[in-house]
């Protein structure tokens, strides 16, 4: 990580930032996130293959079900957060189920609902791998933005809070 924090020194701040343009604040900030948001995901796509071995898309899926902490979610729910096709989804939680980091089971009363939650393997796997991808969106920002722009991007998420070293 030294080599990143010594190189985003040299980076001049991102032109979007500093204004100036044709563009109004609101828009130029949502271009920045854009492109942060594009950098996070281009390092993220190889460290997670290499450290969980799923795709990024399945990737996302397994971090929303770990924000639940005993229930699972719904298949429909799922695909409306991910902005996926309920087919596409079909397919990756059955590579997920394969791998025996997920488990569907059928909704209560309701014929056609499908509840997917995480197993132990995957929460285990989520937990040892957290650290090391959490370095990967830190170096991956470090290098597109600013300190001020990173603070501020992590003020949008309330609940966000960087837990004290040692815990």
């Amino acid at each position: 990580m030294a080599d990143s924090d010594a190189h985003s020194a040299d980076l001049p701040e991102c032109p979007s930032a500093q204004g100036g343009g044709l563009l109004p604040s609101e828009l130029r900030a949502w271009m920045v996130l854009l492109a942060a948001t594009g950098a996070v995901e281009q390092r993220l796509r190889a460290v997670v293959k290499e450290r969980l071995d799923v795709s990024h898309d399945e990737f996302l899926v397994l971090c929303l079900l770990a924000e639940q902490p005993e229930t699972g979610l719904r298949m429909t729910r799922i695909a409306e957060l991910l902005g996926r096709p309920k087919t596409r989804l079909t397919y990756q939680i059955a590579c997920l189920q394969h791998a025996g980091l997920v488990s569907r089971r059928s909704v209560c009363g309701d014929k056609r609902g499908i509840e997917v939650t995480l197993t132990e393997k995957a929460r285990r796997l989520l937990a040892e791998a957290s650290g090391g991808l959490a370095d990967t969106v830190k170096e991956a920002l470090a290098q597109f933005m600013g300190a001020d722009q990173r603070e501020a991007m992590c003020g949008l998420v309330p609940d966000l809070v960087e837990e004290p070293e040692g815990r």
